[in-house]
């Protein structure tokens, strides 16, 4: 017998969907910050084992917004809503914020399972625990609830065999050697903007979209010409830096980072552009696969 679903992941920004993932899938295949909006794209982790396969899906966290690129990262967010077997509903134990009416209704009505994580409970102590979930169980009466850290990984292994108790007989619906449905380039993509978002602050990372002009992978190293795209001139001086020591720091650490992941030598080069007020532009924003 075996079984097969698809498991997405939804909350609101930050509250380590992205963490969850990685840590449920045992590799980085989604980048982590603590800046709200790290998450832009759907992204599905394949987990394979002999008589299963999970197929996860992470998504943008849950919030209002204020320009085209948000609305396109909040059309993922109800794209995962249509085709789920089961939902993780992740949410922060210390985030004392109402939750969104948009995410609760959706997921109260919705005639599959859901399991909601009460993520972060390192931080928190064990009134506040219980609180938060009477509070969730009020939201979603239908839920079970379970309390987790995915960043220290405590209690994520109950995650599995539920999720696998809850699924349907399927045959998998992917190779059982695939264990995402991104290309090498969006992972280039990715790990250049997660330095972004380490290394600068403010406006600046919200502004940056990354694409991966040349992958050229040869025995021993690959070979990666990358273009990271900035709204106006003058956030272009500030990705290069002095002397552009600041775009050699993000080149650094993003090389390192990819020569982990592809298990290779890596030769990248950075390359900034300006291309006005892309976030706000359909054709632009069309282009860098935000349909």
């Amino acid at each position: 017998m075996h079984k097969a679903g698809f498991v997405n992941i939804v909350g609101k920004p930050n509250a380590g969907k992205s963490t969850l993932l990685n840590q449920l899938m045992g590799e980085k295949l989604a980048i982590v910050t603590q800046k709200a909006q790290t998450t832009r794209h759907r992204i599905f982790g394949i987990y394979n084992e002999p008589d299963l396969q999970i197929v996860f899906s992470d998504t943008p966290g849950v919030l209002d917004p204020k320009y085209q690129l948000q609305e396109k990262m909040m059309d993922f967010v109800k794209d995962s809503l249509q085709d789920a077997d089961v939902f993780l509903f992740i949410v922060d134990v210390t985030d004392k914020e109402i939750p969104s009416e948009f995410l609760t209704e959706k997921l109260n009505k919705i005639p599959v399972p859901v399991l909601i994580l009460v993520n972060k409970i390192d931080k928190s102590n064990q009134e506040e625990l219980e609180k938060a979930m009477l509070f969730w169980h009020q939201q979603i009466p239908k839920a079970e609830i379970l309390p987790i850290s995915a960043l220290e990984g405590f209690n994520t292994d109950a995650i599995l065999p539920k999720l696998k108790s809850l699924l349907p007989e399927n045959p998998p619906y992917y190779d059982k050697d695939q264990y995402t449905d991104k290309p090498e380039r969006f992972f280039v993509n990715e790990t250049i903007r997660e330095k972004i978002l380490l290394n600068y602050e403010k406006e600046i990372p919200y502004s940056v979209e990354v694409v991966t002009e040349l992958f050229k992978e040869k025995e021993s190293i690959i070979f990666i010409d990358s273009i990271i795209y900035v709204e106006r001139e003058s956030q272009k001086g500030i990705i290069i830096g002095h002397k552009g020591e600041a775009i050699k720091r993000v080149g650094t650490q993003a090389r390192e980072d990819l020569e982990k992941f592809f298990a290779k030598k890596i030769h990248l080069n950075l390359f900034v552009k300006v291309k006005k007020d892309w976030r706000k532009n359909e054709r632009d924003l069309k282009n860098f696969g935000y349909r």
